[in-house]
């Protein structure tokens, strides 16, 4: 060490240091080992065996100063020493080997969650030296990360990884950097027993209220209600668990929303069938639900019979007076026209143009009642019969579509 000065990098005026590296993964969010390896032409000395020295001893050496980028937070293991390992060969190349834990921000898409896959990466860069000065390689390639092979994560598993070598381009200058890549794939498994069986269940429960009589106001009530609170329940429970990705609309909610809107339906399936109960409880009553729509149209038309019949008597009315004063003057005794009956004078003469304005309103009174007889429901056990088919066999096909799209595209 002596005439050795660690602020000065080797080589330094014959080209950059060229440094390999790898890694030694524990976890996802743990690094257990980072190696890295140089040749310093100051520490050359005589034998064939290395010399393995005190970690503490790398106060006196020159080490890259290479940093993880976008680690939200890092420690070096200091028990019972700080976890480092100094080793210099012959030949003067250095293994440097510490012992740290990061956790490093990964960008991730979970527009498919819990069925996404992402690719993350974790990024060793030198913070001072530039391209000029220093020079990072992979050790072994893509073999230079180890670890992975026996790695087991909770809710994810490692499909694919691969480095690269790449430059960190700033305004001070370009960088070395190494990228280390690897995509995980969510295991889906915890969600499907977690939420989507839950789900699917609690609407298989809500079409149970097909099957109950209409009569039965409290047992029907019961089941939709409480179904509805469960699966509200449920939504809240989920969510709470859910990664905190506001601006995303994630593929879990999608599902919780469908399976809600089924029971929600299923609910007002059963509000719409009771009422239309308690005006037509049965056929007859049907029948004489369109008896009396029959019997509305025809006093609709009387009215307006009486009033064509009021009209055209009033015009008959009018033209006697005009022919009358005509023959009088002719010298034509005994055609003067005789005074109109009490009911007669007490009759009021209706005007055309109110005459068209009522007839233009009973038309349209006649439509909409037309519309509301198409409307109507002959036997309103029907609805639940139509219920019990159409809502399994909805729930079945949005299903499919559901799951083809966020496993297949």
């Amino acid at each position: 060490m002596k005439g050795y000065n660690k602020y000065l990098r080797p080589f330094f005026d014959n080209g950059p240091v060229t440094v390999g590296m790898s890694l030694d993964i524990a976890s996802i969010d743990t690094i257990s080992e980072i190696n890295m390896r140089w040749t310093d032409e100051r520490l050359v000395f005589e034998g064939n065996k290395s010399l393995s020295l005190d970690g503490r001893l790398v106060e006196l050496l020159w080490v890259p100063d290479t940093f993880i980028v976008d680690s939200k937070k890092s420690f070096l293991h200091d028990i019972t020493v700080e976890n480092r390992l100094i080793r210099i060969f012959p030949n003067g190349t250095v293994l440097y080997a510490l012992r740290i834990t990061t956790t490093v921000a990964c960008n991730m898409d979970l527009t498919k969650y819990p069925m996404d896959k992402q690719t993350c990466t974790l990024q060793l860069e030198s913070w001072g030296y530039n391209v000029n000065d220093v020079m990072f390689y992979w050790a072994r390639g893509n073999e230079s990360v180890s670890g992975l092979d026996t790695l087991r994560l909770a809710q994810y598993t490692v499909e694919d990884h691969y480095t690269s070598v790449s430059e960190a381009v700033y305004e001070t200058g370009n960088y070395p950097r190494l990228v280390f890549h690897f995509e995980l794939k969510r295991s889906i498994l915890y969600f499907i027993l977690e939420t989507y069986v839950p789900s699917s269940l609690l609407v298989v429960l809500s079409w149970v209220s097909f099957w109950i009589s209409q009569s039965s106001v409290p047992a029907r009530i019961c089941i939709g209600v409480t179904t509805v609170l469960t699966m509200t329940t449920l939504m809240m429970g989920a969510r709470t668990s859910l990664p905190n990705a506001n601006c995303f609309i994630k593929a879990i909610d999608v599902y919780l929303g469908i399976c809600f809107s089924f029971i929600f339906g299923a609910l007002i399936e059963y509000a719409v069938a009771h009422f239309c109960t308690l005006h037509h409880p049965d056929c007859n009553n049907a029948l004489m639900y369109g008896h009396h729509m029959h019997d509305c149209e025809e006093e609709m038309n009387g009215i307006v019979t009486t009033i064509a019949s009021n009209s055209s008597r009033v015009k008959r009315r009018k033209d006697s007076l005009a022919s009358a004063p005509a023959s009088t003057a002719a010298g034509e005794p005994g055609l003067v026209p005789s005074s109109p009956t009490t009911s007669e004078a007490k009759t009021p003469e209706v005007p055309p143009e109110l005459f068209s304005r009522c007839a233009k309103n009973i038309s349209v009174l006649r439509k909409i009642l037309r519309s509301i007889n198409c409307c109507h429901v002959e036997n309103p056990h029907y609805i639940d019969n139509y219920s019990r088919l159409t809502f399994p066999l909805s729930f079945v096909f949005i299903n499919l579509l559901y799951w083809t799209y966020y496993l297949y595209f």
